[in-house]
């Protein structure tokens, strides 16, 4: 699937061809391996294989690969049209971000973050500016066990198969919140409580495009260099944006698209090195 489409999901044998015990072997696809292209890869790791069902919900899930270590799970469950019809996420803490895709035909990506309220939700295949309605998580923010769904065809059709994605907060490795932009090169720091590997954010009161960050390109400071997810365009390079600095991450251009004057912008953010204490304090520099 492309997280830019609305489109169902394919097969492609050159793609991914397996998933490996240290990464994972590409094929011959232009998605991922065309001669003299380069390529960014994101990685997180769930549950190490595709799980089992979890029954913690009213929908018994077709299976639940949980990582509670990192706070990551991904569950794929078939649909019954009801809302207020619960999954069990199996991470054990609330999920703070939330991404789902229908599988079996065209549908929208769903975004749910703690961030905004889960009476909220966002397009990660649009530009949209987030949407108010309980179709979606039916205004009910996930549990220590359980994501709750509205009735729309994107998340709980009751003859509609879906794969989810959940993060759940890890001090001194995963971060997810909100900030306030300020509109110029002096903006606003966003405190994350170690070195962001990864950044990605999105305007929730306008329609400027998501923006994601990463530590490789360019690899040093100013970052300039960023991906639209809701486009398959190339990277956007020039205007110097942000500082991937050791505790989080500093605005440095007046782009309206991640620090317009007033905005507000949600984000998610995964560490370079997770680094926490014997006491649960992220360990950052001085």
């Amino acid at each position: 699937m492309n997280q830019n489409s609305t489109g169902e999901q394919g097969t492609e044998t050159q793609s991914i061809i397996s998933f490996d015990t240290d990464g994972y072997t590409v094929g011959s696809g232009g998605g991922v391996n065309q001669s003299s292209q380069t390529y960014v890869s994101w990685n997180w790791l769930a549950g190490g294989s595709q799980g089992s069902s979890n029954t913690d919900g009213t929908i018994n899930t077709t299976y639940t690969s949980a990582n509670t270590t990192s706070g990551f799970s991904i569950i794929q469950y078939n649909g019954n049209g009801t809302a207020g019809a619960t999954i069990g996420h199996g991470l054990g803490v609330a999920p703070k971000f939330v991404i789902i895709k229908r599988l079996d035909t065209a549908s929208n990506w769903i975004v749910g973050t703690g961030a905004r309220g889960f009476d909220k939700f966002f397009y990660l295949n649009t530009t949209d500016a987030e949407t108010d309605n309980a179709g979606t998580f039916n205004d009910t923010a996930p549990s220590s066990s359980l994501i709750t769904l509205g009735s729309w065809n994107d998340v709980n059709n009751s003859s509609g198969t879906y794969i989810a994605y959940c993060f759940a907060e890890k001090t001194g490795f995963s971060n997810f919140g909100s900030y306030t932009g300020n509109g110029n090169a002096n903006g606003p720091f966003v405190y994350t409580g170690f070195k962001p590997a990864l950044f990605l954010l999105k305007e929730s009161n306008g329609t400027n495009s998501w923006q994601i960050f990463d530590n490789k390109r360019p690899g040093y400071n100013l970052t300039d260099k960023y991906l639209k997810p809701n486009e398959s365009a190339a990277e956007v390079s020039g205007n110097n944006q942000i500082d991937i600095l050791s505790n989080g991450v500093k605005l440095r251009s007046s782009n309206t698209g991640n620090n317009g004057s007033g905005q507000n912008f949600i984000y998610m953010a995964f560490a370079e090195a997770p680094l926490v204490s014997s006491n649960g304090v992220p360990v950052t520099a001085r």
